[in-house]
């Protein structure tokens, strides 16, 4: 395949982009995943693009700003000492955001390296097959009451911290650990599911700012304001529809479809790519 200079990246292929991002970030199929698919097949490499995969999941963050503008404004009003369950919140928030940020911080070289199809194609497997086995070990407690978000813990947010590190792998997929992690420590499916969305706040606005402070040059040069601009708003739009819908789709039908179409993908990329 004849690569095209990252000069190439125009208005079409950032829509491309911005879409795979907003539909799969919040689902536990990979976002990082399938956008270092979609730069294979689009013929897209180098650090610019890397760089531009990280900064459209700004796209996505203003999605759940809008979704969850009450919890957000909750927040705000408990950093201020107005509102003890939003400061509650926060904190946990905080706490669960900690293991990724110093972890991946120290091995940030490394987690570049893996940006490769192969590597996401055994992750997809693998975490395929895991969220099928996870889904019939914890249907019992989805079906369960569960505890609601206010009642989560500083050592229940530790605890989904710690597994949302494991998505530092690509393919993983951040949402399914940390909404495992949140089925683990007893939340309801829909709790597990909105902090899993408010975690995103953070750790994929840290993610983007980094990438826009050491590699703003090199994106520079992969896209301009114009298409960058539309790979916002596309993973803006497609992510807010994303998360209204798997919010009632995985209260109804668990992660069995998700499971089974990570598997189904991960066949697809080793045969027809590796």
């Amino acid at each position: 395949m004849v690569v095209p200079p990252l000069a190439a990246l125009d208005a079409l292929q950032s829509l491309i982009l911005g879409l795979v991002e907003g539909l799969t970030e919040y689902l536990p199929v990979s976002s990082t995943g399938h956008l270092i698919i979609a730069d294979h097949f689009l013929g897209i490499q180098g650090e610019g693009s890397k760089a531009f995969d990280v900064v459209i999941q700004i796209g996505a963050i203003l999605a759940v700003l809008g979704l969850y503008r009450r919890r957000v404004g909750q927040m705000a009003l408990g950093l201020v000492g107005r509102d003890r369950e939003g400061g509650n919140l926060l904190l946990n928030l905080a706490i669960a955001f900690m293991p990724a940020a110093v972890i991946g911080l120290m091995i940030e070289k490394r987690i570049k390296a893996l940006f490769d199809v192969r590597h996401v194609a055994w992750a997809l497997l693998v975490g395929g097959v895991l969220m099928i086995a996870a889904d019939l070990l914890l249907r019992r407690r989805r079906e369960q009451r569960g505890l609601p978000l206010e009642r989560l813990g500083p050592q229940g947010a530790l605890v989904i911290g710690l597994f949302q590190v494991l998505a530092m792998w690509p393919g993983t997929s951040r949402s399914l650990v940390t909404i495992i992690g949140g089925l683990i420590v007893g939340l309801t499916p829909l709790a597990a599911a909105e902090f899993s969305f408010l975690l995103a706040l953070p750790t994929l606005s840290a993610a983007a700012l980094y990438e826009v402070v050491f590699h703003h040059a090199e994106m520079a040069g992969a896209v301009g304001a114009g298409p960058l601009i539309v790979g916002l708003l596309a993973a803006a739009v497609s992510a807010a529809f994303a998360v209204k819908g798997f919010v009632a789709w995985l209260v109804r039908h668990g992660f069995v479809p998700f499971g089974a179409y990570r598997i189904v993908a991960a066949a697809v990329v080793f045969l027809f790519v590796l």
